[in-house]
């Protein structure tokens, strides 16, 4: 039987997934990622280590899933958005990527601005404010301050198109991760080449364009036989993280978000038309969908907060669920649930890594705040918690006013995997939320563009008819949606009272 694979580019790793033709699961395998802090805000990885993770990954599913290389008729490439990866003539890159989680590019960011008229004008031209995350902030940075590796680069390739460069020899990438540059005409769905005249960037740094489903290149000689697979395989476009991640969730049409908890947290809705938002608090991107976009919000450290508490503060939690063997997350929302609603006006702000969503803000911090001698540990985990689904509900609150249907929300990541969670995201996004038959994520969504690309079905709504379907639904508890009201309005408070000290408090730091 033929199948198609999927990778995933993460940022804590590659993921490689396996599935037939029927969207059938085979197998999947994981190589981890080390993540580089040079200074406080900067956020870099070796682009190598990802293609070595690559092939170890591929290898390790083929194996696992008892599968032939001849069997892999069709590639789809993930990865996570924004990263900067500075080529010469060689697949050794002229320096460590740069992320998207990474601040050190504010000055940048209004330099962009002035040069695209303001602010306005700039969200108007590529459907997106000038954000520290993006990819055009890091190409001025290292111009500005690396210019003999400027000087040396012959492209910028995002992290995914990196590794199709590794395994094709192409250069090339596709609309949904190409949105996430700041470089894009989103509405138009091409390069726009005078902001890049006005930022002094030659466009033949960035590569060819494609729809996400199309073929853009063939597996390369040497590609294959370090993944240990056949030469030619065609390797399609594939989807910037979220965009593919809701693929894997079917949020293919109108009325249908996808809610993906993972280091960040991405609130996402298909949009027929490209919706702006004139503030430019959520984006707007072209999505997988061929000729249709997106809008989503993305809080920075989302499932990442949960997981610096258990890194850092559960040593309790820790030595308990190795003792019980059960997964430390598990015992922690146990813990969570045993607070009440609210967390006794304890309140936790998610800003372990700065915020893009809704506020762009590189210097905002994380916080507990109302600390009282009442808190117990079980307070501090549901506020934690409650947090982060307030961060991402932030988001939905501005889909809204921009008149997205909002129908049902689709449950993904971390926050999908605990019936507690799933039930307070219910309660404070105050709408339906439902599971799926499929938590593979973006690896998942791109295999099924991959069998769209060599036409295993006609398009990307007809494979995701056919093979993902809801599961477990829940409907917020109306008493509960009601408590939280004031809640996540005091929470919204908090940032904007904090918001002047946040940048004394990264001066300090």
């Amino acid at each position: 039987m033929s199948h198609l694979l999927g990778i995933d580019i993460g940022t804590s790793g590659t993921k490689v997934l396996v599935c037939n033709q029927a969207g059938r699961v085979i197998a999947t395998a994981t190589s981890p990622h080390d993540l580089i802090m040079p200074k406080p805000g900067w956020s870099e990885q070796d682009p190598q280590q990802w293609w070595r993770a690559t092939c170890k990954a591929v290898k390790a599913a083929l194996h696992k899933g008892n599968i032939k290389k001849n069997q892999i008729v069709a590639i789809g490439l993930s990865g996570q958005m924004h990263g900067s990866v500075f080529l010469a003539n060689t697949t050794k890159p002229l320096r460590p990527a740069i992320l998207w989680n990474d601040q050190r590019t504010a000055e940048q960011c209004a330099q962009i601005e002035q040069a695209a008229g303001g602010k306005r004008k700039l969200i108007k031209a590529v459907g997106n404010p000038a954000l520290t995350g993006f990819t055009a902030p890091k190409i001025l940075w290292v111009k500005q301050h690396q210019s003999q590796i400027y000087r040396k680069t012959k492209q910028i390739l995002l992290p995914k198109d990196y590794i199709r460069y590794c395994m094709t020899g192409t250069f090339a990438t596709e609309v949904s991760d190409a949105s996430g540059t700041l470089l894009f005409n989103v509405a138009k769905r091409k390069w726009n080449t005078t902001l890049m005249r006005k930022l002094d960037i030659d466009s033949a740094l960035m590569p060819t364009c494609y729809e996400s489903h199309e073929v853009t290149s063939h597996l390369s000689a040497e590609g294959a036989k370090a993944m240990g697979l056949l030469e030619g395989i065609p390797v399609v476009g594939g989807a910037a993280d979220n965009a593919a991640a809701a693929i894997g969730n079917g949020v293919v049409n109108s009325g249908i978000l996808c809610a993906s908890l993972g280091t960040s947290g991405v609130m996402f809705a298909h949009s027929d038309q490209p919706a702006l938002d004139p503030g430019g608090r959520v984006h707007t991107m072209c999505s997988a969908v061929d000729g249709k976009w997106c809008v989503f919000g993305c809080m920075l450290s989302a499932g990442g907060s949960f997981q610096w508490f258990r890194n850092e503060l559960a040593e309790p939690e820790l030595a308990e669920a190795k003792k019980k063997k059960i997964d430390p997350y598990t015992l922690l929302i146990q813990k969570a649930q045993a607070a009440p609603l609210g967390s006794e006006g304890l309140f936790f702000l998610p800003y372990l890594t700065g915020e893009r969503c809704p506020h762009p803000d590189p210097d905002a911090r994380g916080a507990y705040i109302g600390l009282t001698r009442r808190h117990t540990r079980n307070h501090i985990i549901r506020a934690l918690l409650e947090g982060v689904t307030f961060g991402m509900n932030d988001a939905l609150e501005i889909m809204r006013h921009m008149n997205i249907p909002v129908k049902t929300i689709r449950l993904t990541g971390g926050g999908a995997k605990d019936p507690f969670w799933r039930q307070l995201q219910a309660d404070i996004y105050n709408a339906p939320v439902a599971t799926v038959n499929s938590d593979e994520g973006p690896a998942f969504g791109v295999a099924l563009l991959a069998g769209v690309g060599i036409g295993v079905w006609k398009n990307i709504q007809q494979a995701c008819k056919a093979i993902i379907t809801e599961t477990e639904k829940r409907k917020p508890l109306r008493k509960h949606a009601n408590q939280y009201i004031p809640y996540h309005k005091q929470y919204q408070q908090l940032y904007a009272a904090l918001a002047p000290e946040f940048k004394s408090i990264t001066k300090l730091s």
